[in-house]
């Protein structure tokens, strides 16, 4: 019997995210990331660890002789983390089977306005990836989780990757330039437009920064003081945005980083999600019989398709008569307590502005950076006019559109459903 099985007790782990060290005396032999640490750890001592695992590390396994633990407070600083540590210590059994040219880095490129790029450590291998780089973050093992966490880094600060600055262009501003996709949907600062200024755009920088270099704590102080500053000097929206992105830092929503878990037997042979991100639009409707068998309905487009596999249905259970908007708060807040499914970039509500109202409010509850739109109708039930961010609703109108209308045939065909029942 190992000595490391023997004194291995799970319940001495925390059921949280976090890192973990197999160490044998000073020196450590592997190290993973988690979303429980108890749970993890515990799937390393199974009989089928050198099939599931592998060989590499099942003799890891049994050369370690304790485990450690850092806790952390979501799995993205956790994914970090791990980066940072396989960086100082270079694991035998984490590099053993891969060369640094197939892992992932995250690349600050200088320039007067920085890229943040996601690149492969053939391309850094290369010596010309074709821009200069001021800062490198890696390596990461897995591309594709990287990715994952890279969209929600991007929901809490926004930042340039493709754009180019609009001094590079012309050298002002006009409100005729057209902004970059990323820019209509709240994921570029306005680089490109000249929404922004070189000052500003570096602090965003080096906030990424600090975050990337594991310095959370020190991040939120400098965001807190920032906070203070702008209230004092009455610039009022500017403390509001600081205020909400140190509430999204305090609620990390990464739920969606648990199925690309490099932790997971046989995740090495899995393929990896060749996009770098996926725009995620879903719309709601609420449907009942003259107040009787209400339900909500969410639909959800893609990327521009519509994915009836995520669709789903609601029964209301608390609300007692026709009170659509009050069936649209539970059916959002029922959705959006399901932090296993990817969260949306944008929510299309049906309805005007008490609706919209309402599902400002709890998306803004719930920490999500999402825009968000409703859909009025006019007697006739045809759309009349689409509720909220004016440019993005008028690029975006197709889809919105096609999403309001997805919603409603959904709410359809669950009157049907509750017809015949009740026949």
């Amino acid at each position: 019997m190992l000595t490391i099985m023997k004194n291995f007790n799970k319940k001495d782990l925390p059921d949280a995210p976090g890192i973990y060290f197999f160490k044998k005396g000073d020196d450590v032999l592997y190290i993973g990331r988690a979303t429980s640490l108890m749970d993890r750890v515990s799937s390393y001592f199974s009989n089928d660890l050198a099939i599931t695992r592998g060989p590499i590390v099942a003799r890891m396994v049994e050369e370690a002789d304790r485990v450690e633990h850092i806790q952390t407070d979501s799995v993205l600083e956790a994914v970090i983390l791990e980066s940072n540590l396989i960086k100082k210590y270079y694991p035998n059994a984490n590099t053993a089977d891969k060369d640094d040219k197939s892992f992932s880095y995250v690349a600050f490129t200088d320039e007067d306005f920085p890229r943040i790029l996601t690149v492969r450590g053939k391309d850094l291998e290369s010596g010309n990836p074709g821009y200069k780089i001021k800062h490198i973050f890696g390596p990461y093992t897995q591309g594709a989780v990287l990715r994952e966490g890279m969209r929600i880094i991007r929901k809490i600060f926004t930042f340039r990757d493709k754009c180019v600055p609009v001094s590079e262009k012309s050298g002002t501003y006009s409100k005729s330039s057209r902004p970059c996709f990323n820019r209509q949907i709240g994921l570029c600062p306005g680089v490109c437009t000249g929404e922004i200024n070189k000052r500003d755009y570096a602090k965003i920088i080096r906030n990424i920064r600090l975050f990337f270099e594991g310095k959370k704590n020190i991040l939120l102080r400098s965001l807190c003081q920032d906070m203070r500053n702008y209230a004092k000097n009455q610039e009022f929206e500017k403390a509001e945005s600081v205020k909400r992105t140190i509430f999204a830092l305090e609620h990390v929503q990464d739920i969606s980083l648990i199925k690309h878990d490099d932790d997971l037997a046989g995740a090495g042979q899995r393929q990896e999600r060749k996009d770098t991100r996926i725009f995620r639009m879903e719309g709601y409707d609420v449907a009942h019989m003259a107040g009787r068998d209400m339900g909500g309905v969410m639909v959800v487009m893609e990327d521009k398709h519509v994915k009836k596999s995520d669709y789903r249905l609601f029964k209301i259970r608390r609300q007692k008569g026709p009170d659509d908007t009050a069936a649209l708060e539970e059916t959002l807040l029922r959705r959006f307590g399901h932090n296993e499914w990817p969260f949306p970039d944008v929510v299309v509500v049906d309805g005007g502005v008490a609706q919209r109202n309402t599902a400002l409010r709890v998306i803004k509850n719930k920490g999500i950076n999402a825009e968000v739109f409703s859909v009025v109708k006019n007697d006739r039930h045809k759309p009349l006019k689409i509720l909220g961010n004016e440019n993005l609703a008028r690029n975006f109108k197709k889809e919105i559109l096609i999403v309001n209308s997805e919603a409603h045939r959904f709410a359809i065909k669950y009157h049907r459903k509750m017809r015949k029942i009740i026949k």
